[in-house]
């Protein structure tokens, strides 16, 4: 370890300046990746539960009170988009043949402003897993450009004098890979969460239209939604 900290120390400055880069890139992507963990799974906990209080609900009436009480749900946004289609649909009388496409595309949107929302930044850790080795890669290049030129001021070479030198280089392309390997484990698991969420949303959109469709002659005055009437 401390061979390793000499290594940086004595270190050229643009090796450190990527150094110092590929650091703060690390900082970031962990801290965005300890964010982004709590708040998929909590928007996964949320939909799941808001999916079965909506599956065992009876009726409309009985289960958009429920839903409207938690606005941190994925299904809320998409069930306030759909509410509110629906209500303007049910003012120009003509609800029977405008309900199904002009609802569907209102719940499609919804579904894809929330996806939108929850994989806000992940676009950063894309960014890093790609970009890091190759930051990484330029310092060790420019090391090894940089030690081969105090090679040349030498009057003789042995594997003694290039070794440091080059130890040093190879340091940038190890800390780029440990902020890549990372970085890309995260956003393989933060999609695949993202996809169960959107999964989730689908189906209940799914059945929201069914009950839409079923209860609209039961709702002509319309439906009460988190102020939407």
């Amino acid at each position: 370890m401390g061979s390793i900290i000499h290594a940086i120390i004595q270190a050229s400055v643009i090796s450190k300046g990527v150094l110092i880069l590929l650091l703060l890139l690390s900082v970031t992507s962990w801290a965005y990746m300890a964010g982004k963990w709590i708040s998929l799974r909590r928007a996964l906990r949320l939909a799941s539960m808001g999916l079965d209080i909506f599956d065992n609900a009876e009726s409309l009436d009985s289960s958009l009170p429920i839903m409207a009480k938690n606005a941190n749900s994925p299904l809320y946004g998409i069930t306030r988009r759909a509410v509110r289609e629906f209500n303007r649909i049910n003012k120009t009388g003509d609800a029977e043949r405008l309900l199904n496409d002009n609802v569907r595309r209102a719940l499609r949107f919804g579904i894809d402003e929330e996806t939108a929302r929850l994989k806000s930044s992940l676009a950063f850790l894309a960014t890093t897993a790609n970009t890091a080795p190759f930051i990484g890669l330029f310092g060790t290049v420019w090391g090894i450009m940089y030690s081969f030129q105090a090679i040349a001021l030498m009057k003789s070479v042995s594997i003694a004098t290039v070794a440091p030198g080059i130890a040093e280089a190879l340091i940038a392309t190890a800390v780029g890979l440990f902020v890549a390997i990372p970085a890309t484990c995260g956003y393989n698991t933060f999609r695949a969460r993202l996809t169960a969420i959107e999964g989730i949303c689908i189906t209940f959109a799914g059945q929201l239209l069914n009950r839409m469709q079923h209860e609209a002659a039961d709702h002509k005055d319309g439906l009460a939604f988190a102020g939407e009437r």
